[in-house]
């Protein structure tokens, strides 16, 4: 079975490098992993003591930062090393002061593995969420370094639950201790034998407490806002924006902040065109503007959306119309009332706070209205759902410090 998963990371690996010439992302990929190890070796020294943290992309980052950020806190004689999978992550976050060295993870093949851990000589391995590279697991556990999975939920359907996912399972038998999100992951994993397990919470509800703490005053939005009542749509696709323009056009007396997930010039001027009451790019705009024929500021930068929500009274979040909704808990921890499209039970706090009423599901434009109604004519039911929200971001604080008093135990 080890054979067959060599021969498929050797495939992907050849893969990635022969379309590499027609997509960016692959590009970005092999680039990001030239002469990795020389630039490993010429940046950590041999008597550093590292400790070093793995996020597949950014998501898992934004879960593994707060651990970062304590440990660079409560921990100064540990360098970080921090290690991303895909472009996606590393791009974004590679000037991350947060860190001491930021790189590329080098394919997960034998030698690659070997060399990597060599360089790196981490005291203590701490993967995000989903990352089960089985050589680097293998090798870890062979060398007896500390190795740690925080964050992760596990379902029935996955792997490490069928006949054949021996192999996988071998793969959780390397961590020390599994962090996990909910009670369901916990009992999965005791019923194929694993008693290492700790339901500690998910991490990013840490995260979003300290970004509303740090919100930035942005002058801009403030200008754009006025005295009006501010709905802000993140992270939004194509088949949000077609349901979001109904709702706009139908809204003259509220402002709508609209931030596509991604910056296709060809989906900005969609909205432009359809929106009846006036858009403007974000970066083509100044505090100075007059804003009176504007309804809607299209988000056209990144860095700055979680600090937006803190302007609103409503949100929408994009991705439930495709492969799934994104980060609804920044909203959420402004106590924003949260609707998206249909595809977000995958992801364990939208389903918990469509239980609650903070979030709504959405098929059509129809629904949206139907929703948004209420919430901007009736100011308790307002008021209730934003409490709804907030409290439930609240509550599920602290798995970072659980997980941080477990790790470094006696240290």
């Amino acid at each position: 079975m080890f054979a067959l998963y060599n021969l498929i990371i050797y495939i992907y690996t050849y893969a990635i490098k022969l379309i590499s010439p027609w997509n960016e992302k692959a590009q970005l990929w092999c680039a990001g992993r030239k002469d990795i190890f020389s630039r490993m070796a010429a940046a950590i020294k041999p008597s550093d003591r590292v400790i070093w943290i793995h996020s597949a992309s950014l998501g898992e980052f934004e879960q593994g930062r707060p651990i970062i950020e304590l440990i660079r806190e409560k921990y100064p004689q540990y360098k970080i090393l921090l290690t991303f999978f895909s472009p996606s992550g590393y791009e974004i976050r590679k000037n991350y002061n947060g860190a001491d060295y930021i790189f590329y993870l080098p394919a997960d093949t034998p030698s690659n593995v070997r060399q990597f851990l060599d360089i790196a000589h981490p005291e203590i391995t701490i993967i995000v969420k989903y990352e089960f590279w089985l050589n680097y697991l293998k090798e870890l556990k062979e060398r007896n370094i500390r190795t740690f999975l925080i964050s992760s939920i596990f379902r029935q359907n996955s792997i490490f639950f069928k006949k054949y996912g021996m192999l996988w399972r071998h793969g959780l038998d390397c961590f020390e201790q599994i962090f996990v999100q909910n009670q369901e992951s916990l009992d999965l994993l005791h019923e194929i034998g694993f008693d290492n397990v700790i339901v500690a919470g998910d991490t990013r509800f840490d995260r979003v407490a300290e970004i509303a703490k740090a919100a930035k005053t942005i002058d801009i939005i403030e200008a754009f806002k006025g005295e009006s009542r501010l709905f802000v749509a993140g992270s939004t696709w194509g088949p949000d924006e077609d349901i979001l323009i109904e709702l706009i056009n139908s809204n003259p007396d509220v402002k709508f902040i609209i931030a596509p997930h991604e910056m296709e010039q060809g989906r900005i001027n969609k909205i432009i065109t359809s929106a009846k009451f006036g858009a403007k790019r974000y970066t083509q705009c100044s505090a100075e503007d007059d804003f009176s024929s504007c309804q809607v500021l299209i988000l056209d930068t990144i860095g700055i959306l979680s600090s937006v929500y803190g302007y609103a009274t409503w949100s929408y979040i994009g991705g439930g119309f495709g492969v799934g909704i994104h980060n609804t808990l920044e909203a959420a921890t402004f106590g924003l009332p949260i609707a998206f499209g249909p595809n977000y039970h995958k992801f364990k706090e939208a389903r918990d706070m469509v239980a609650l009423g903070a979030a709504t599901k959405v098929e059509n434009s129809d629904e949206l209205k139907e929703w948004f109604k209420p919430l901007k004519d009736n100011p308790e039911h307002l008021a209730k759902t934003s409490t709804t929200a907030r409290d439930y971001t609240q509550k599920n604080q602290g798995a970072t410090a659980l997980i941080m008093k477990i790790i470094f135990a006696g240290r």
